[in-house]
């Protein structure tokens, strides 16, 4: 299932309903792919809910602090933490936020970024240029539209792991 083309740069997020290739960007945004990569290799991103995913718009992951089912989970608190490495500069460039494209969360500062990503489930044009973007799904975005909704889902569902495809 590997994009062959560029392992390195291809993210394999299983989900309970299959996995979800993601073809990152790094000529594009390279701290922000290689954050997704150094935490995908320290499992940090394994058992981390989405809690928030919101119809028509998006489904937003990756508090590793508060967001992972297994270790420090704490729903309440989901959304507001990140991981312990240094929160990234923006890296804004002129791709859109489309249907499946991956965007960096952050707080109002936009060097903020830390380990939170979303992915759009719809065109998000209004967020061009305000968040950066850095990967797209190639594969298996029927697996995230699928996501349980709400701002968190009472029953939010996870990553059941997130691994770089050149270690798969």
């Amino acid at each position: 299932m590997a994009d062959d083309k560029d392992p390195e740069n291809t993210i394999l997020i299983e989900l309970k309903g299959g996995t979800v290739m993601i073809a990152l960007m790094p000529d594009i945004a390279p701290d922000h792919c290689a954050r997704m990569k150094e935490l995908a290799r320290e499992g940090a991103y394994d058992n981390v809910i989405f809690h928030r995913v919101i119809d028509g718009f998006m489904a937003q992951t990756g508090d590793v602090q508060h967001g992972n089912t297994e270790s420090g989970f704490d729903l309440r608190r989901a959304g507001t933490g990140g991981s312990s490495k240094p929160n990234l500069k923006a890296e804004f460039s002129r791709i859109p936020h489309d249907r499946g494209t991956i965007g960096a969360a952050r707080a109002q500062n936009p060097d903020s970024a830390n380990s939170q990503f979303f992915i759009n489930f719809k065109d998000n044009h209004f967020l061009n240029g305000q968040y950066t973007v850095y990967g797209r799904v190639t594969q298996g975005m029927e697996l995230v539209d699928a996501l349980t909704r709400g701002e968190p889902p009472a029953n939010p569902d996870k990553m059941l792991s997130m691994k770089v495809a050149a270690d798969a």
